[in-house]
This record gives structure tokens, sequence and C-alpha cells, in this order.
């Protein structure tokens, strides 16, 4: 699981993001002050930063000046309400990756994150693993232990949502809008029948099911 770190003041901000990251199937950690945050950073590194601009004590400039010092790869998104060009220029310019005005639209955040992490080239998730199922982005290839899936390329990009978001459930609706093509005419029936051709594949030998169904909710990838 991608782990998030979001550092700002404002303790709403922080609740309001690690909520929704969280449902997008985030692990989310946060820090009140620039000071905590670079602290947290160098006892772990996360995958990516989201980092307030205004901040007392060192705000967000100073924040990402110190933080490039030791590494230069982080992926940082700036958020602050100050969306003059200069400062946008003076953000990008210190070794941010993308800068978000607030009020913060969600949908948007998200898209920058997926933006990032495919400019990135796969390199946080091109390899993903969940109990003993294992899949290879790149290599579009799939295994169950050390059984090689046969896997249409529909089948793929449906277990691959449900790798990149473990324990999240995911409607129908989602799966149809996230997998399926925009001009898709048909209906979220479809789902069903694929997650049924799924299943079958992935429990082909007796193995335990992975692919929960929650009724009258969606599915999750989770264990029992």
């Amino acid at each position: 699981m991608q782990r998030i770190l979001v550092i700002d003041d404002d303790a709403s901000v922080r609740s309001f993001l690690k909520r929704g990251l969280s449902f997008e199937g985030f692990q989310v950690e946060t820090a009140e002050n620039g000071e905590q945050g670079l602290r947290m950073v160098l006892d772990r590194a996360p995958h990516l930063m989201i980092l307030d601009l205004m901040m007392p004590g060192i705000d967000g400039f100073e924040v990402l000046r110190r933080l490039r010092t030791v590494d230069s790869q982080l992926p940082v998104i700036m958020l602050t309400a100050n969306d003059a060009p200069e400062a946008q220029m003076n953000g990008l310019n210190i070794g941010a990756d993308d800068y978000v005005v607030k009020p913060v639209h969600f949908d948007v955040l998200i898209a920058r994150i997926h933006a990032i992490q495919r400019r990135m080239g796969g390199s946080i998730s091109s390899l993903l693993r969940f109990d003993d199922l294992q899949m290879d982005v790149p290599a579009f290839s799939a295994k169950r232990g050390t059984r090689v899936l046969n896997l249409t390329s529909r089948e793929f990009k449906l277990l691959q949502e449900f790798l990149e978001q473990p324990e999240r459930v995911m409607s129908k609706s989602y799966l149809l809008n996230r997998v399926w093509d925009e001009d898709f005419l048909g209906d979220d029936n479809v789902v069903e029948v694929f997650m049924s051709q799924l299943r079958q594949k992935l429990e082909e030998n007796g193995e335990p099911r992975l692919l929960q169904t929650i009724r009258n909710v969606g599915y999750v990838l989770r264990i029992g």
C-alpha cells in the first residue's frame, strides 16, 4: 500500500485529506508543521508528500529546500491558498512536482497524484502483491502462488484495480468507469460476469477466495 505524508498546520485540512486519501486506498500519515514532517520523512520516507506552503516555523518552501538536499526523488505536491504565478514558479523551481491551490477539489488532487505516478513510469506500483497474488504490470503477467494466471486484457485490468487498492470496497459502477472504455454502451451486469470469470481463474486449484462480494455494495480484495 502506498504511503502519503500530509504536512499542513490546518487540522481540518489534515482530517479531510486523511479521510479522502484513505478511502482511495492510500496509507496516510500527517504532520502539523514542517519540523515534524521532516523528522517523519527522515525516519521513514513516504511514497509521496502533500506539503502546505504557508505554515508557522519553517514554511513549505524551506521544507522542500531541506528535503531536496537529502532526497531528490520523493514526489511532492505543494498545497496552498496562494495562487500567484510567482509562488507556483518558486515551488516548482525548488523541486515540487506539482502545485494544487486551496480550496482543494479532491478529484483534481487524486488525478494529480495518479499523473505523478504515471510520469514515474509506474515505479511505485508496477509490481503489485496481495497475499499469494502477484502482478507485474509492465510485463502483463500475474501469478497466484507459483501458478501463472492466463488472463484476458480486461481481466488483467480488473485484477490490477483491486491489487492497487486492496481492502477498498468498489461498486460495479466504479469498476465499470475504471476498467471499461468510455464508449461502452452495456450495463453494469457485465462486471458480474467478469468477476465470476476472474474468480474461477484465481481459485482454479481450490485456493481461498480473495475477491469478496459485499452484498448490495460491491467487491473487495481481502482475506476471509
